[in-house]
């Protein structure tokens, strides 16, 4: 191979999405959001949606995905995207419409929006980024919080008396008969950012063929709430959160 052949197009083997602007990301070192960013860009560069896709994202470490993925955005206050979403796609229903959403939204203070959303079949998809904890306001604990999982709320684990049981919101949008996509990824390897492409590439077309609503939930690390290193955060939610929160598809109405 010459360099010549090297630098053609047709060789890349990866690149930066175009969609994915040069703004410094916020994020902590490990952080699983900049991988999803990434692969959301990708899908919709390759669906050629760039121009139709408006994504909604609220409070939490989402906040600020506008500014690092270039196409149209919403901010939504507090666990409001789902609402927000429904609005924006019946307003619009030739856009590809998706939230972007953390666990501490999503299934805390946005658990009605998200099931009510799902349950009549709103033509959205919903990005999920479940990593267990409130990462964005002091790593508290959230609705997905492990039981006996240490935070800054539960300094000596989460217990089930006090607290409650983890809530395995995914598992709930599975019985709604407007879910037509549900399914838990994750990106710590190399095969499982392939798998969570996919997953994100059939909701957004879930999404525009007008089949209702697709759920991706990521399985993801917060290695500062953790209080961990990234490769200590991999190890540790392969070995607790993947057992509670298993990968792999869990309804799929639509073959692909």
């Amino acid at each position: 191979m010459t360099p010549q052949d090297i630098r053609r197009p047709e060789n890349v083997v990866a690149a930066k999405p175009r969609l994915l602007n040069d703004n410094t990301m916020h994020y902590c070192p490990g952080c699983s959001h900049g991988v999803v960013h990434k692969l959301v860009a990708e899908v919709i560069e390759e669906m050629g949606a760039e121009h139709i896709a408006i994504g909604i994202a609220p409070v939490g470490c989402a906040v600020m995905a506008y500014n690092y993925l270039d196409i149209d955005w919403i901010e939504a206050a507090h666990g409001r995207a789902p609402a927000i979403a429904t609005a924006v796609k019946r307003l619009n229903p030739s856009r590809l419409v998706f939230t972007y959403q953390g666990d501490g939204d999503l299934a805390a203070i946005g658990t009605a929006e998200t099931i009510h959303a799902a349950n009549r079949g709103e033509n959205i998809a919903i990005i999920f980024i479940n990593n267990g904890i409130y990462g964005m306001t002091g790593g508290q604990m959230a609705p997905t919080t492990l039981e006996g999982m240490v935070t800054a709320t539960t300094p000596y684990g989460r217990r089930v008396d006090l607290n409650g049981y983890p809530l395995n919101i995914t598992d709930l949008a599975v019985r709604l008969d407007g879910t037509c996509y549900v399914t838990r990824q994750s990106v710590h390897t190399a095969a499982a950012v392939r798998k969570a492409k996919k997953a994100i590439r059939q909701a957004f077309e879930n999404s525009m063929a007008g089949l209702g609503t697709s759920i991706v939930e990521i399985v993801s690390t917060c290695s500062s709430g953790w209080k961990m290193t990234p490769a200590d955060a991999n190890r540790w939610m392969e070995e607790n959160m993947f057992p509670k929160y298993p990968l792999g598809d869990i309804k799929n109405t639509v073959s692909k």
